[in-house]
């Protein structure tokens, strides 16, 4: 029987988290012996949680670079300006890295990590978990025994529901570029677009085309009267539906990891503690219009294929529920979904009339092909952590596996999208991607 793969966490965050319980409920596949994080809280949760001997616990990533490996792989889940600046030195110290999503914050580092792995010749796996849900995996299935057809045109959207913009993109780390160092449609979309080429894998994307705006919370769309913090000096707190008294006392817990973060050292604090938090210096007790949000809160994006296929991705923010939905358009039929129902419609051609097409209801929860394990995303978080393992441990990984060579496609996408929107122009990108091949 193998050993169990060993990890080290680098960013013991959310995410880096969510990977690495791959070992509590596989501990024959996967053992975490080390962590690197700064927080003295998180730190000494990961120890807690994994029991991680002392000789494995770093404040630092830096700790690891000069020494040799002391594990198999690193589960990368620090914050994304840190990606790339972490990963280069841990390939070259000897790890093969699986490195949380967005890879990249932009163009020019992206290359830098494409580059350097090409010198140190790692697996570099990037967290694009949707790939990983048995809903996008049974699609991907279908297409690929050539179930619809040639695929003519993907239409992707994502309705990113009104409490998670403003709990994350508004008032959260990721409404500001400058802060997050990553445009709205790679930090809450790579995972869609990474969808569209994972989809479209036997074809080239060759132009990119892109609008949006700061539709909602532009500050020349500030309430008149509004004040700069909603539970101090805020007299239409009361009556405005991005009160931060609504969002984040009157229901504590819905956004927790985002809202309280800054009270981790606390433990449990109590909500004595996060009313005075937001009354005083939490980002989160800000006016909506006033925290300093400069990303897009709805984008539009079109790609043409070699072939003349076209896809398309609306992410639109603000909306009643957060909600996916996919439309694959083929030669000899559709595929239309909802993520959220995990169900989807496969709809054929047949030369019968006036009928002139059959319907097949299919549930993913009794077709998909991965089974057994729970999580995020879907199922699609440990379902990802166990294909990295394997792929490790020389096993054959699944078709939802995807390499950093994988993600390049998808990551450029997003910045000639995002070149593409603020320029008002369509952007080549076949020509960018072997320009630096």
């Amino acid at each position: 029987m193998k050993k169990p793969t060993t990890a080290i966490i680098v960013g013991a965050g959310h995410r880096g988290l969510c990977y690495a319980k791959l070992a509590l409920s596989m501990p024959e596949k996967l053992k975490i012996v080390g962590v690197a994080e700064p927080d003295p809280v998180r730190r000494a949760n990961a120890v807690k949680l994994f029991s991680i001997p002392e000789e494995g616990v770093f404040e630092r990533s830096e700790e690891l670079y000069d020494r040799p490996p002391l594990a198999d792989m690193i589960i990368n889940g620090t914050m994304d300006s840190l990606h790339v600046k972490t990963t280069i030195p841990l390939l070259k110290a000897g790890y093969h890295v699986l490195l949380e999503k967005p890879f990249a914050i932009n163009e020019a580092e992206m290359w830098e990590l494409y580059k350097a792995n090409q010198r140190y010749q790692r697996h570099v796996n990037i967290c694009h978990v949707l790939r990983y849900a048995p809903f996008y995996a049974a699609i991907k299935k279908k297409v690929m025994e050539g179930e619809i057809g040639d695929i003519i045109n993907i239409q992707l959207t994502e309705h990113v529901s009104y409490h998670h913009l403003m709990a994350a993109f508004v008032r959260g780390k990721w409404g500001n570029q400058y802060v997050c160092g990553a445009p709205m449609l790679l930090a809450k979309c790579c995972h869609d677009m990474d969808l569209m080429m994972w989809l479209m894998d036997q074809d080239e994307p060759v132009q990119v085309a892109s609008f949006g705006s700061d539709f909602q919370f532009a500050p020349e769309k500030t309430p008149p009267r509004a004040g700069t913090r909603c539970t101090v000096d805020c007299p239409i707190e009361a009556e405005c539906p991005q009160s931060a008294k609504k969002y984040f006392l009157d229901y504590p817990e819905r956004w927790k990891a985002y809202a309280w973060e800054c009270l981790e050292y606390l433990g449990e604090p109590t909500l004595e503690d996060k009313i005075k938090s937001i009354a005083t210096d939490n980002p989160y007790g800000l006016c909506a219009w006033k925290c300093n949000h400069d990303n897009v809160d709805h984008q539009s994006v079109l790609v043409n294929f070699a072939s003349g296929a076209t896809c398309s991705l609306n992410m639109i923010g603000g909306s009643p529920a957060g909600e996916r939905k996919i439309h694959i358009i083929g030669t000899k039929g559709d595929i239309y979904g909802t993520f959220d129902t995990s169900k989807f419609v496969i709809r054929k051609i047949v030369q019968t009339y006036p009928q002139n097409f059959s319907s097949e209801t299919v549930d993913v929860k009794e077709t998909g092909d991965m089974t057994g394990l729970t999580g995020g995303h879907g199922g699609g978080d440990l379902r990802l952590a166990l294909d990295y393992v394997n792929l490790l441990q020389g096993e054959k990984p699944s078709y939802s596996c995807t390499s950093l060579e994988d993600s390049i496609k998808s990551h450029l996408a997003v910045f000639c999208a995002e070149e593409a929107r603020k320029e008002s122009k369509v952007v080549s990108l076949r020509e960018r991607f072997h320009m630096n091949q």
